[in-house]
């Protein structure tokens, strides 16, 4: 979200509500999904009060979050909440039809690839106690507390004061399109106020709190590292494309362009993201992708819109943003993920066709609620 909120020239704080709101009311028809794709209708009919708690509750905490300083911790803040409020929801509430359903969930999805059965096998939990429970826990505890503290005015003062700023060679001329010294420029590196050392620093907490050897921690994190450098240089090449592309004219031709379609077009902008994610693998990628053309769209079609030009803008970026969240679900890069998660190498192509037509469902959706966001229909739900 940082990323297209820079990228589109806006201020972060006016993009995120945006993409959160539209992805909280998702939020409700999400579970219901996931309890279909389970175990068909009779699992919603048996679960839908639950599945209808946690996307309320997810959704609203989507909803709050994300108009706070503390909004890249939104889908962290959700995922507690939900899980710590479902767990007391079970205390008043229990399903029926368990075991049936846990032999019905256990049918290959492919008996070409799903060899070995699943038979349903009652959980031992009598050694799950509170300490361990707690310990599960403290990596995401540690990322609230230091997130929130880096939100911190001064703290955030003191982070920014490592940035680096440096020329780029022969860019010193560089105007944009208004004839104005272009920004790009010069590039800022955020050595200490970037979410990356933040992370680096919850990693660190954690090994210290479960008493591994500090060379064991540095050790796990360069290994990391190493397993990151493609997707690193690929991001990287990603925002160069970007800068390129809004500095020599292109993006604000191909935004021109799409304006052709007027007051249509909010009902198409969560698409870019969707296609962008696909095809990077990367909602961040994708971010920096479009996220410039659609705050020109936006700036295009804006005047004597309902919104009007910065409304425009930042529903557009907000929205393309949330697109590329819906994406992710078919992008390659999450396929072999989950496939390796699972223990079936190989079977991307079969989640693929499988989930497909949910992603299609939802972008549709997304597209829809996005148009009459634009309108006022639904405008009222945007900050």
């Amino acid at each position: 979200m940082l990323q297209a909120a820079k990228t589109s020239g806006l201020d972060v704080s006016v993009v995120a509500p945006v993409s959160a709101r539209i992805c909280a009311m998702l939020c409700i028809v999400v579970p219901f999904l996931m309890l279909s794709i389970m175990d068909g209708k009779k699992g919603i009919k048996e679960v839908w009060p639950f599945g209808l708690f946690c996307g309320v509750i997810f959704g609203a905490t989507k909803w709050i979050v994300a108009s706070t300083p503390l909004y890249n911790l939104t889908e962290i803040f959700a995922a507690i909440f939900t899980v710590g409020l479902g767990m007391l929801f079970l205390k008043f509430w229990k399903p029926k039809g368990g075991r049936e359903a846990a032999e019905r969930i256990g049918i290959p999805i492919d008996t070409a690839i799903e060899t070995d059965p699943v038979k349903a096998e009652k959980v031992d939990t009598s050694d799950l106690t509170g300490g361990r429970i707690f310990m599960a826990l403290v990596p995401y505890i540690l990322v609230i507390v230091i997130f929130a503290i880096a939100a911190l005015p001064a703290i955030k003062t003191v982070l920014a004061g490592g940035d680096v700023k440096m020329p780029w060679p022969g860019l010193s001329g560089l105007q944009s399109a208004s004839g104005k010294p272009a920004g790009h420029a010069a590039y800022t590196w955020p050595w200490f106020s970037q979410p990356g050392f933040l992370l680096a620093i919850v990693a660190i907490l954690v090994g210290v709190i479960y008493r591994m050897k500090l060379s064991d921690i540095f050790k796990e994190l360069w290994v990391n590292i190493k397993k990151m450098k493609f997707t690193m240089l690929t991001i990287g090449m990603v925002v160069a494309l970007a800068y390129v592309m809004g500095d020599s004219g292109q993006t604000l031709a191909l935004g021109l362009f799409i304006a052709g379609a007027g007051a249509i077009y909010p009902f198409l902008a969560p698409l870019l993201g969707w296609i962008g994610t696909y095809v990077t693998g990367s909602d961040t990628s994708a971010n920096i992708l479009f996220s410039n053309l659609q705050s020109t769209v936006g700036q295009q079609i804006g005047q004597g819109s309902y919104l009007g030009v910065e409304g425009t803008r930042a529903l557009l970026v907000g929205t393309g943003a949330a697109g590329g969240v819906v994406g992710k679900m078919i992008s390659p890069q999450s396929l072999a993920v989950a496939a390796s998660a699972i223990g079936l190498i190989g079977a991307e192509s079969v989640i693929l066709r499988k989930v497909f037509k949910y992603s299609i469902f939802l972008i549709v959706l997304m597209c829809i609620l996005a148009g009459l966001m634009s309108t006022p229909v639904l405008a009222w739900i945007l900050p």
